[in-house]
């Protein structure tokens, strides 16, 4: 298990979302201070492990579904056919209105079909484990028997209806559930963020939300056996990263048993110039691509150069330095303060090029800077 250390907006929950992604792992990101200890009102610790099965359970139908999906789009369209040219119809005429079909030009056309009622909304979790009233309502609607309606729909908007519909049939519940739990207790990964926030630095007395849910963690993090409404689930494998920016407290204030359980500790710095520049170009849809493309649905063509976008990380480095440090959160702000101008009167530059350049950069965000400047000589 990993405790990461450093300020806010370096990247520590990306960094673990990552990691999951590659590994195509379940993943779940939950805040430590949403849970209080056993026995008070709130969340219990438990819960977070209930929650990483159900996206487990996603992530194996979702898995599934692929596999099957061959089956299920044949079947579905062999539906559909059936009620556009009806059962008894010659095979020519079954295979022009397959090939219309498959071309997309029968995707307006509007029939009639038989569909699930569905048994409203689901009842919200309570975070207490056992059998949800939800789960008993569905379970009685289901040993009694779906009632279905006809409706009428177009072919393009009842097509994915009667594709999930189709895949709940070929796949498995049981075996959905089973996968899922054995991929939740061999691969799963927990991130709990702002561990610090838990830390009871004051020693007022004992605290639901702080020491109590350390203490929570403690087995859950060590191995233990939770009960959830698939089946009971171990967690001696799952991967729990914590995080924490640890700006008024220290590692060495959690309880001694929990940094045990954390041995891999991890220190982040605080992101440079350098850093700034690479997040505006590098990532695939970074901020800069996203203006770019925003306001081409205003028929706007907006460029960065690249020393305008140096200067963007450059701003963005100093206001971090003298102000606060927010990180990466911080490029936010500034490409809003000089973006705000061309947002609001974008129609002026219809069918033109627009291109942001270092003396735009300073012109638009000087403001920042000479109140930044002037924040530090305030008692």
């Amino acid at each position: 298990n990993i405790l990461m250390i450093g300020p806010t907006g370096v990247g520590k929950t990306e960094i673990a979302r990552r990691l999951a992604k590659l590994a195509g792992a379940p993943f779940l990101k939950v805040e430590a201070t949403k849970y209080t200890e056993v026995g008070f009102h709130g969340k219990d610790v438990d819960s977070m492990i209930k929650d990483l099965v159900d996206v487990a359970i996603a992530l194996q139908r979702t898995k599934m579904k692929e596999q099957v999906r061959a089956e299920v789009v044949a079947a579905v369209e062999n539906r559909i056919l059936d009620i556009l040219a009806g059962d008894g119809a010659q095979t020519t005429t079954r295979e022009s209105f397959r090939n219309l079909l498959r071309e997309g030009a029968l995707d307006d056309r509007t029939i009639e079909v038989d569909l699930p009622v569905s048994s409203g909304p689901r009842m919200p979790q309570d975070g207490k484990g056992g059998i949800q009233f939800g789960d008993f309502v569905l379970k009685m609607d289901n040993m009694m028997g779906n009632k279905t309606q006809t409706k009428k729909m177009k072919v393009a908007d009842c097509r994915p209806i009667l594709e999930d519909l189709e895949a709940d049939r070929l796949i498995n519940a049981e075996t959905v559930e089973r996968d899922a739990i054995k991929n939740t207790e061999e691969n799963g990964i927990v991130f709990i963020d702002e561990i610090d926030k838990i830390v009871d630095v004051n020693n007022y007395g004992a605290d639901a939300s702080a020491e109590g849910v350390q203490r929570d963690l403690l087995p859950l993090i060590e191995g233990s056996s939770v009960s959830t409404k698939y089946g009971n689930v171990k967690t001696d494998h799952i991967l729990f990263v914590c995080s924490g920016a640890f700006h008024s407290c220290k590692p060495s204030d959690l309880l001694a048993e929990l940094q045990g359980r954390l041995p891999i500790r991890v220190e982040l710095r605080a992101l440079s110039e350098q850093d700034l520049f690479l997040i505006l170009t590098v990532p695939e849809s970074n901020l800069v691509r996203q203006q770019t493309a925003l306001l081409q649905t205003e028929d706007v063509g907006l460029k960065f150069s690249e020393p305008a976008i140096r200067e963007i990380a450059r701003v963005a480095y100093e206001v971090n330095a003298t102000v606060e440090n927010i990180g990466a959160r911080r490029l936010h702000t500034v490409l809003e303060r000089i973006m705000d101008e061309v947002s609001f009167t974008a129609d002026d530059y219809a069918s033109k090029d627009f291109e942001i350049t270092p003396d735009y950069v300073n012109e638009r965000v000087s403001s920042m800077l000479v109140k930044s400047d002037l924040s530090k000589y305030v008692l």
